[in-house]
């Protein structure tokens, strides 16, 4: 089930999608401390598939910075970032979020996530991305969205797969990843493709 809510004046800081066991809403000043804490109990496990951390990532300062550049990019319609959360514990497990959104002829996003080292393969950011597909193709109206992720990343290529996502290249030395550039597989799913595999799952007996 998915719940929107989004204001008048088209910036929606009350958004909150509802997915089975998790519920997705942009962070807040609030949530500085658990997400400092989350992240710093899981550096070892994220490091390797991220950017290199800056040596002030976890204060309150960069994650006020954080928090003005993703209003920014939802007031500009570029980028939507949520924080992931266990709706029986209600702590948070992980971000996902659909940056990079091009309109016009595209009307395409590019999807990234982490999880909680303690969190991950239970189930909670495949739940968590199907709340942000059924957003981003049904209230943002997008055809396309990407993915890529390093050839070693084997759980989030499975995690793309079993969403739909289609392998669709390979990209030598895509991304800067722990400050060297790394080569990245590269997934998308299209509008139409998500639709089917919708309409199959709910007609399934």
């Amino acid at each position: 089930m998915l719940r929107l809510f989004r204001p008048q004046n088209g910036i929606p800081p009350n958004l909150r999608l509802d997915g089975g066991r998790v519920h997705l809403r942009p962070p807040t000043e609030r949530d500085w401390r658990s997400y400092a804490e989350l992240r710093a109990a899981s550096r070892r496990f994220l490091e390797p598939w991220e950017p290199t951390w800056a040596p002030d990532a976890l204060t309150r300062d960069a994650f006020l910075r954080r928090l003005r550049r993703y209003a920014g990019d939802r007031r500009n319609d570029t980028g939507y970032s949520f924080f992931i959360f266990d709706n029986q514990a209600q702590r948070l497990v992980g971000g996902i979020n659909l940056a990079n959104v091009r309109r016009g002829v595209a009307q395409a996003a590019t999807l990234g996530y982490w999880t909680g080292a303690s969190y991950a393969r239970q189930g909670y950011m495949t739940a968590a991305l199907q709340c942000v597909l059924a957003f981003g193709f049904s209230q943002l109206a997008l055809h396309r969205m990407e993915a890529a992720c390093l050839p070693g990343n084997e759980p989030s290529q499975r995690l793309l797969k079993r969403a739909g996502f289609e392998q669709e290249g390979y990209a030598p030395k895509y991304l800067k990843i722990r400050g060297d550039w790394h080569d990245h597989l590269l997934f998308g799913l299209l509008a139409e493709t998500y639709a089917a595999k919708k309409s199959g799952a709910s007609g399934d007996t």
